[in-house]
């Protein structure tokens, strides 16, 4: 029986398509904050070796309690972060806690215990994409500074809305995931990230039947694909990141949009607050 360890943070609809791609032969170690999210994941991969563990991604300890666990049970050989809140969900300080400074977290913990040949996938957002262009200064700060500090920086106290708090929060998410990359490759495993579009999840419904739904639609209508993506094509993308085919990928991101980004950047498409 194999002891490597794929771990699974967000246990929703990508994360679980993501499990049953790359799970098999494996302990999947699935973690969530929600408990019926945990379950029904759980459910979901029947005939998969499971554990489950509730985590808050926004708590070192939280983190950090779950990493030992992971290394506990055997190997860390893939590490799959997908834990998130959408503008709609939350207020903007709650994003910042979960998807910006959760996601550094997840990267100092886990990056502590992935083993040799590891590799982990950070599912971030086209979102990051869509804030103007950040000085150097801003930039070098999101992508370096102690996790526990992040949420101290000048640049975030002014953040007073939710959609401002998730588009930085996004853009963070590709430039730690950079510079990490190479804390990563001391123990020899790689690091990258996701940025999807909108993707067919219950998470995705929720926004379509909300306030922001318009906006949604406008973006799959403007899009190349002129559709949602589904949660299997995002797994497929992170199957390949994770496996040694992309031993040569690392500290990158992988934008799966059907096109949304090209056509804000295009003209084709102009939403308030989305700079081309």
């Amino acid at each position: 029986m194999s002891n490597e360890i794929v771990v699974v943070i967000g246990a929703g609809g990508i994360g679980q398509a993501i499990a049953r791609r790359v799970g098999s032969g494996r302990t999947v170690l699935l973690a969530d904050y929600d408990q019926k999210v945990l379950d029904s994941a759980a459910r979901s991969l029947d005939g998969h070796r499971t554990e489950s563990r509730r985590v808050d991604v926004s708590s070192r300890e939280s983190v950090r309690a779950l990493a030992k666990a992971a290394a506990a049970l055997g190997s860390v050989m893939q590490v799959v972060h997908t834990a998130g809140l959408s503008p709609n969900m939350a207020p903007p300080d709650r994003i910042l806690a979960v998807d910006l400074l959760g996601t550094a977290l997840v990267l100092d913990e886990f990056g502590a215990v992935v083993a040799p040949g590891g590799a982990g996938v950070v599912i971030s957002s086209m979102a990051g994409y869509m804030p103007p262009p950040l000085p150097r200064e801003q930039n070098e700060a999101l992508a370096r500074t102690p996790a526990d500090d992040l949420l101290t920086l000048p640049l975030l106290q002014a953040v007073r809305d939710s959609g401002t708090a998730y588009g930085l929060s996004k853009r963070a998410n590709h430039l730690r995931v950079q510079a990490e990359s190479l804390r990563w490759g001391e123990r020899g495993a790689r690091i990258n990230s996701i940025s999807p579009g909108i993707i067919l999840t219950p998470l995705a419904q929720h926004e379509l039947d909300s306030p922001v739904g318009a906006a949604y639609r406008a973006m799959i209508e403007a899009s190349v694909a002129k559709r949602m993506g589904t949660a299997d094509e995002v797994a497929t993308a992170a199957a390949y990141l994770l496996r040694p085919d992309a031993g040569f990928v690392t500290g990158a991101d992988l934008l799966i949009d059907g096109g949304v980004i090209a056509a804000i950047r295009s003209g084709r498409l102009k939403l308030p607050g989305m700079e081309a």
